[in-house]
C-alpha cells in the first residue's frame, strides 16, 4: 500500500487567510491547530511558470510558488512537504519558511537511506511549526498526517467535511 502527499501546512487561521484568493486552494484541519493545503494540479499550474518540475528538487514545489511562501512567512511559519511511499520504500522532503526566508532545509531523505538524528524532514518541519510528539508517536502522526495515503484523498475530505 502507498503513501503520497504534496501540501503547503501552518496554522490553521493563517493557512486559511494566506490562501483565501488562491484557485485551486482548499484547507484542511489538522491536529494540534494547524492546517493542511493540498497542492492541486490547478494550483500546480496556476504557478509553474511553464515548466513542469518542481523547485529546490521537490516534486510538485511550482517554481514561483517559494516566493508566495517566503511572501505569507511574514506572517508566521509556513512548510511545504513531500512524501512519496510504497511497500514501506520510499523518501520525503520539506522546507520551512518563516519572516520572508527559507529557515529549514530544503530537507530530503532517499529512498534507502535513513532517517537523521533530528527525524524525518516532515518531523522536523512540523516541530518548526510547533507541533510536538509524545514517546508514542513522531510528529507526523500527532498531527494526523496518517488519516489520509494520497493527496487526492486530502481533497476528497474536504467534499465530505463542508469545507468549501
Amino acid at each position: 500500500m502507498g503513501y503520497q502527499l504534496q501540501a503547503v501546512i501552518a496554522g490553521g487561521e493563517l493557512l486559511c487567510a494566506a490562501s483565501r484568493d488562491l484557485a485551486g486552494a482548499g484547507v484542511v484541519p489538522l491536529d494540534q491547530g494547524l492546517s493542511l493545503m493540498p497542492m492541486t494540479n490547478e494550483l500546480f499550474d496556476a504557478f509553474a511558470e511553464g515548466s513542469a518540475a518542481g523547485a529546490w528538487g521537490f516534486w510538485r514545489l511550482p517554481g514561483g510558488f517559494g516566493r508566495l511562501l517566503a511572501q505569507w512567512s511574514t506572517a508566521g511559519p509556513f512548510a511545504y512537504v513531500e512524501a512519496e511511499y510504497f511497500g514501506g520504500a520510499g523518501e520525503q522532503q520539506a522546507a520551512v519558511w518563516s519572516d520572508g526566508a527559507v529557515v529549514l532545509g530544503p530537507l530530503h531523505t532517499p529512498e534507502g537511506q535513513p532517517f537523521p538524528r533530528a527525524g524525518s524532514p516532515i518531523a522536523q518541519a512540523l516541530r518548526r511549526l510547533g507541533a510536538v510528539a509524545d514517546a508514542a508517536e513522531d510528529e507526523f502522526s500527532a498531527v494526523g498526517l496518517d488519516r489520509h495515503r494520497h493527496t487526492e484523498d486530502w481533497i476528497a475530505s474536504r467534499s465530505r467535511q463542508g469545507l468549501s
